[in-house]
């Protein structure tokens, strides 16, 4: 493992904020997979907190640049500790699925403890080139309903 500038760690090209998001729009069963194997090698683990609740939806102004609160959405994080490396995961996603989330805060303390880094790596390049795919497909659908007007 490596650090950015700021001390976060980096897993290849993913610095920490690009894999808890590749993380939290990713496959769950597949990221639960990987979590359940890093679970059998990484020690012992505490929960510290497991819950859903209502957050505020920060939104841009597109015309102004202002940010302002689109509205409430539910979702579930976790809080771990790894004991054993004495390091910290934490894994939040949109919706009620606390054991992605929980299993997005196992791999998150896994790289802290660089532990389990090529299956790590592995696993964020299967699923940012996953999302890639399905980004594209979405834009080429969105495209497809475009009209074209005229202007006089």
């Amino acid at each position: 493992m490596t650090e950015n500038k700021a001390g976060s760690p980096v897993v290849g090209p993913y610095c920490h904020a690009d894999v808890l998001e590749i993380l939290a729009a990713g496959r769950p069963e597949y990221i639960k997979a990987c979590a359940e194997a890093i679970l059998e090698t990484i020690g012992s683990i505490d929960v510290l907190s497991n819950r859903t609740g209502l957050a505020m939806l920060p939104y841009e102004d597109t015309v102004h640049g202002t940010a302002f609160h689109l509205g409430e959405v539910l979702v579930s994080e976790a809080h771990i500790d790894a004991r054993d490396h004495d390091v910290k995961g934490y894994g939040g996603v949109v919706g009620r699925d606390l054991e992605h989330a929980m299993a997005i805060a196992v791999v998150d303390a896994s790289i802290a403890a660089s532990h389990a880094l090529s299956k790590i790596q592995t696993l964020l390049d299967a699923e940012h080139h996953h999302r890639l795919e399905n980004d594209d497909v979405r834009l080429k659908m969105v495209e497809a309903t475009r009209v074209q007007m005229e202007t006089f």
